[in-house]
């Protein structure tokens, strides 16, 4: 699979997300190590978390796998993501969700990631919403120094706007790798408002959470895209994800498709959007169908 440079670090073309991985039934170690091994055996060594994933237990569940399989955390890179404040869990006392990018909780959720997955080091850590009240400065700050300790190889955020970038990274001597948005056939408004426009043009590598739509891609799909995406299908020996999939990785951005699943066999079949043929007239035809109408 291919590799993606993200200023220190390097990742793997598609990402594996945990985000549900507390919904399976069996979170047992030896069941996660399996799922990591689906993974590796096609190349995906990237597994995405985030502090809040589960309410609070996902970074657990995976650092249980790891501590019975040592080994294992030098093949794979970790991504996980802070400054969410859910009632629930840890933060079961807070009155109300809120964010919060201080440097007293950046720094504590990255020695929270830390001891949950049993690593010294995070691979990528996402600022996982923008703050109203973020101080940039403070922010900015503590990132810096996280880097500079070597806990966190590299720094970036998630659902941020251009500006919200702008603005955290006039603080930082660090460079904001990446950008972790929601992407998809459903989701198509990050490619005309600026948002992919605006890392393309600084050489930032997206990454795309729900790409498949949330699994509503398919409920959700007008009977031309439905059609469309069945003859691709039919053409290609693969599924609707593996389409969905290849028709962002085919952005000239070389976009990060996060995609999850509890289920091993369909963790292995993840790579198959890699053999589904894509050109220019096809990706517009999906993004014409998805959007009911031509481009004007």
């Amino acid at each position: 699979m291919e590799r993606v440079t993200l200023g220190p670090i390097q990742m793997s073309r598609i990402v594996y997300g945990m985000w549900r991985i507390g919904d399976d039934p069996d979170t047992s170690p030896a069941h996660v190590e399996a799922k990591i091994e689906a993974c590796l055996a096609q190349g995906i060594t990237t597994m995405d978390q985030a502090d809040i994933y589960g309410g609070y237990i996902a970074e657990a569940i995976l650092g249980a796998a790891l501590r019975a399989a040592p080994g294992l955390r030098d093949r794979i890179e970790i991504v996980t993501k802070c400054d969410i404040v859910a009632p629930v869990g840890r933060h079961a006392a807070a009155r109300v969700k809120h964010y919060d990018t201080s440097a007293a909780h950046i720094t504590a959720s990255v020695e929270a990631s830390l001891r949950d997955m049993a690593t010294d080091r995070l691979d990528l850590l996402l600022i996982h919403r923008p703050d109203p009240l973020m101080d940039h400065h403070e922010t900015g700050r503590t990132l810096d120094g996280l880097v500079a300790s070597g806990k966190v190889r590299a720094v970036g955020v998630s659902n941020f706007r251009p500006w919200d970038i702008s603005l955290l990274q006039s603080a930082m001597t660090s460079r904001l790798v990446t950008n972790q948005i929601e992407l998809s056939l459903n989701c198509r408004a990050p490619f005309t408002n600026g948002d992919i426009a605006f890392l393309q043009e600084r050489g930032i590598a997206p990454m795309a959470w729900s790409p498949l739509a949330g699994g509503q891609l398919r409920a959700e799909a007008g009977d031309g895209l439905s059609a469309r995406l069945d003859a691709i299908v039919a053409e290609a020996g693969t599924d609707w994800t593996a389409v969905a999939v290849a028709w962002l990785l085919h952005h000239p951005a070389r976009v990060i498709p996060v995609l999850g699943t509890n289920t091993v066999s369909r963790i292995a079949a993840i790579s198959d959007a890699l053999r589904v043929p894509m050109d220019r007239q096809t990706w517009f035809e999906l993004y014409s169908l998805a959007q009911g109408h031509e481009v004007p």
